[in-house]
């Protein structure tokens, strides 16, 4: 799965999540629900949404597209499981740019919140 980047429009981003929510409505409630994705998304340690990603983002602040994948997993008893166990910066990042010198924690797994 690939989530539409930063630079494309508002209407593409919430296709990809109005099309994602049925596939979820879908599965019978008995299946263990893993998600993998190339999400674009960026969740930051606020407070606020450490229940649903833990404690050990590489970034400081999510992005608007974090704020989705966060929503997505709340709404459907998810947790991000990609965020929750500690590792050095250097093994969180899952894009680097290409001079190098950009790293982001983009790509997620969640799962069922058991």
């Amino acid at each position: 799965m690939h989530a539409p980047s930063e630079e494309k429009s508002d209407v593409s981003k919430d296709s990809f999540y109005e099309e994602l929510e049925p596939v979820f409505d879908n599965f019978p409630k008995y299946h263990m629900k893993i998600l993998l994705g190339d999400f674009n998304a960026k969740e930051g340690r606020e407070n606020i949404f450490k229940p649903t990603i833990g404690d050990d983002s590489l970034h400081q602040n999510s992005n608007i597209k974090g704020v989705r994948i966060v929503n997505l997993a709340t709404s459907n008893n998810l947790v991000v499981k990609s965020m929750m166990f500690p590792h050095r910066n250097i093994c969180k990042h899952t894009w680097t740019s290409p001079n190098g010198n950009t790293h982001n924690q983009i790509d997620h797994i969640l799962i069922d919140r058991r």
